[in-house]
């Protein structure tokens, strides 16, 4: 005799595919500029670095090593070192954007998954993130995984949160985020008020937090797992 629940079927409806909305952390959640600037300055007198500031900011989001071959500097660990010791030292003076911590909480009460990728130690990446008081499912901070713009710490986020590349979002400010999110097969939104310019495809820009509310709020799921360009709705 067959058992009743052999080879039946469950018509129970299907659960919602969990969204996640993933953070780049220094020019989207915090403006950490005079923070950088002043660890740069300080690795520049300590070690004799003529690079400029706004070189270096050119190529942040990538693990500080890779920066440092981008720039043609040697000693990368010692000079992780003195740029770390300085950042620490000068991390209140990073504040949070304006309304970043109000779309934070607009997101998660509709619903999404939040998590935040960066390429920020995690000792210099946590104290700031407690200062928010949200809910994040997952911080990735640089590790055994290859730094941006390899997708590997986007998908591990979205293993994390139990969320496919499909159903996420990921907002960044720098082109090495762009073409991580696409290596990842995951939307992007760049964020307009942090530090740099984005590449091409060009993606959505979003000049405000509120704004990318607004945005994530009119967001459908593509029926496919490829990335779909995103467009302001008219």
């Amino acid at each position: 005799m067959i058992s009743p629940s052999a080879g039946s079927h469950d018509e129970s409806p299907a659960p919602e595919p969990r969204r996640a909305l993933l953070l780049d952390l220094d020019g989207v959640l915090f403006d950490t500029r005079v923070v950088m600037c002043r660890a740069w300055q300080l690795v520049q007198e300590r070690h004799n670095v003529d690079v400029p500031f706004e070189d270096y900011l050119r190529h942040i989001g990538r693990p500080f090593p890779d920066i440092m071959r981008q720039l043609g500097l040697c000693e990368a660990e010692l000079l992780h070192a003195t740029y770390d010791e300085a950042s620490v030292t000068w991390a209140d003076l990073a504040p949070p954007f304006p309304g970043i911590e109000a779309a934070l909480r607009a997101f998660a009460e509709d619903g999404w998954s939040l998590g935040v990728v960066t390429a920020k130690p995690l000792n210099r990446a946590a104290p700031l993130l407690e200062h928010l008081g949200c809910p994040f499912g997952t911080v990735r901070t640089p590790g055994s995984e290859r730094g941006k713009p390899a997708p590997d710490a986007l998908l591990l986020a979205l293993v994390e949160l139990g969320a496919d590349p499909a159903q996420a979002v990921y907002v960044g400010d720098m082109a090495v985020d762009q073409e991580a999110a696409l290596h990842a097969g995951v939307r992007y939104i760049h964020a307009g008020w942090g530090y740099g310019a984005p590449t091409t495809p060009s993606p959505l820009v979003v000049e405000t937090p509120a704004r990318l509310v607004q945005i994530g709020r009119n967001l459908q799921a593509p029926a496919a797992s490829s990335p779909v360009p995103l467009r302001s709705p008219r």
